[in-house]
């Protein structure tokens, strides 16, 4: 019988390979609403980009480290020793954690939510692949590759629709965005196999929110008194952080960074669907043909790893042909 869901989510235990990878699903539609909430934020209120940052990441810690305390009597025995290589990755977890979050929320208010999550998520699985290969954990096989270029060629075409903001804003946006990748990539790579009992997701985000206070401050850091946009703060701290990222590094454990970023290539196709129905940002119907691209390249990678999975009764290694 396979490990129930929650159990794999305490980090006590490895998810099955085909779970795994439908928990990348899962964070992916839900980080893919994050982008809306931000610009929901931006329009009712005076907070800046860091300002929604720190608020996101501050909340996400709280629920976390609340999470951690109402769980810990269960997780008694699964105490891990923390190495100086694990210790590294988590601080590295946190920084990217924090600068992914700012500049973000930077560029979509320099360039809107489409463009800005097109080019943030369409351009982390090439720097993770490039990352991971630079690591020294292979190239990826055949089916990540076909899966990756299948998957970018939508995204090319979601972009071309839907760049048009106009020049000076949708380079400096692009240009944040590329930021907010090369952090999302530091995020993936370094938070990729962490050992079992490590509270990746706490920890992260609570270094997180901790190296962005003192930015934050020195901005001068404001709040709101609106309940819709405290509502929508408090929405994307547990659901699209907490919850989503919990589910995310869940799914590390047994897939691999480069098949992962494949899997969140949904995010910009949902925040792309949310920003034609709510923002007005409208799809051609190449747009469209470009969000089915990424449909099958993300379908047909689950169900290849549910079918190795399924068949060798152990989870492939995609980013080598060696053996794991």
């Amino acid at each position: 019988m396979s490990t129930p869901p929650s159990t794999a989510l305490d980090h006590g235990t490895h998810p099955p390979a085909g779970r795994g990878f439908l928990f990348v699903v899962l964070a992916a539609l839900c980080w893919g609403t994050s982008g809306v909430c931000g610009q929901l934020v931006l329009d009712r209120t005076d907070l800046g980009p860091l300002d929604i940052a720190w608020h996101r990441m501050a909340v996400a810690a709280a629920v976390l480290l609340a999470g951690q305390l109402l769980t810990r009597r269960r997780r008694s025995g699964t105490r891990v020793a923390l190495t100086r290589r694990t210790a590294l990755r988590l601080l590295l977890v946190g920084a990217g954690l924090g600068g992914y979050q700012l500049a973000f929320f930077a560029a979509v208010s320099t360039a809107g939510v489409s463009i800005s999550t097109l080019v943030a998520l369409g351009l982390a699985p090439l720097l993770i692949a490039v990352g991971a290969a630079l690591l020294g954990h292979g190239r990826p096989d055949r089916v990540t590759v076909v899966a990756l270029v299948v998957a970018l060629t939508g995204l090319v075409l979601l972009v071309g629709i839907s760049a048009d903001a106009g020049g000076t804003a949708v380079v400096l946006g692009a240009l944040l965005a590329v930021g907010s990748a090369l952090s999302y990539a530091v995020v993936t790579l370094a938070g990729s196999g962490m050992p079992a009992g490590v509270p990746v997701t706490a920890v992260g985000f609570v270094g997180g929110a901790l190296l962005l206070t003192p930015a934050a401050l020195a901005a001068g850091l404001t709040s709101t008194t609106d309940a819709v946009s405290l509502g929508v703060l408090l929405y994307l701290g547990a659901v699209p952080s907490a919850l989503a990222y919990r589910l995310f590094f869940a799914g590390l454990r047994t897939v691999p960074g480069p098949v992962a970023s494949i899997g969140t290539l949904l995010e910009p196709l949902t925040a792309t669907a949310l920003a034609t129905a709510f923002l007005g940002e409208r799809l051609a119907p190449a747009a469209l043909a470009g969000g089915l691209l990424v449909l099958a390249a993300v379908a047909g990678l689950y169900l290849r790893r549910m079918g190795d999975s399924n068949s060798r009764g152990v989870a492939p290694n995609p980013l080598s042909k060696r053996a794991p």
